[in-house]
């Protein structure tokens, strides 16, 4: 993991750091063999303060452990809860969720059983028209980022333990996806994002909402995310919800929900075999 390691900070360096420019990163020794944690803090990437933090797993070490949700629905749970309640290694916030009931809003399923179909309303909201992507873990815990398939798709499949639809998809096929030019979009917000590249998968949270960390628009983490390799990459939960938690080091991203880290529907974890 040494090697990839290196080549996503010169990566980031040549691409984010300009003239009178700062950038800094703190790497921790290995979260576990094949694991890799770096917290990147930059006054440059799109002229601006950012915080961002990279989870990164070798894909050829993957099935050495379970990639998983944790979820306690409809209960909301914080992201650490999630985490030490499945005696997680890593973790990040997982998908959209209807904070007044802890519902989640898309379709969700774990081991074949449904936890939540999409709700259907007459009137679309921009994340209904937004809502075109799926995370799937296939048994074995090989991530899949692909355009959403039909929930009935998913329904008569029995070839993934977990299925998650979110949205925006961010990147296929190393090409950035149009998005349409609405707020959630073009606004910077905190972000919590999921890669795939040739050698890794990657989770990422940009923190934002704060002095030192304003966070991305989608058009500038597709931009990001492309200068770190990645090949498909897809949108989850952010805002407040965005959180990163390691195992022994707690909570390493800076959560901006007013009341600290924010309680969620799922999270993604990483787990022993």
């Amino acid at each position: 993991m040494k090697n990839l390691i290196i080549i996503l900070i010169v990566s980031i360096m040549n691409w984010g750091c300009g003239h009178n420019k700062s950038f800094f990163y703190q790497k921790s020794r290995s979260v576990k063999s094949s694991i890799d944690y770096i917290q990147i803090k930059n006054d440059s990437i799109f002229d601006s303060n950012q915080i961002i933090s990279l989870l990164t797993i070798n894909k050829k070490d993957i099935n050495n452990f379970n990639v998983k949700f944790g979820h306690n629905s409809p209960n909301l749970n914080t992201t650490s809860i999630l985490a030490e309640s499945n005696n997680a290694i890593a973790a990040i916030n997982g998908g959209f969720f209807d904070i007044n009931n802890g519902q989640n809003t898309t379709y969700f399923e774990i081991n074949n059983t449904i936890i939540n179909r999409k709700k259907i309303s007459k009137k679309k909201s921009m994340l209904d028209i937004l809502m075109n992507g799926a995370i799937v873990i296939k048994y074995g815990s090989e991530i899949i980022i692909q355009h959403a398939k039909s929930e009935q798709f998913y329904e008569s499949s029995k070839q993934e333990s977990a299925v998650l639809i979110s949205c925006p998809l961010l990147l296929i096929d190393s090409k950035a996806l149009e998005l349409p030019h609405v707020s959630f979009v073009d606004n910077r917000h905190p972000r919590t994002c999921l890669c795939n590249t040739k050698d890794s998968t990657i989770f990422i949270t940009i923190d934002g909402r704060s002095m030192g960390a304003e966070g991305m628009s989608l058009s500038e983490a597709q931009s990001f995310l492309l200068s770190l390799g990645c090949i498909n990459a897809i949108n989850l939960d952010g805002g407040g919800s965005t959180t990163m938690w390691i195992k022994d080091k707690g909570v390493v991203s800076y959560p901006s929900d007013k009341n600290g880290e924010r309680p969620v529907s799922n999270a993604l974890l990483i787990v022993n075999k």
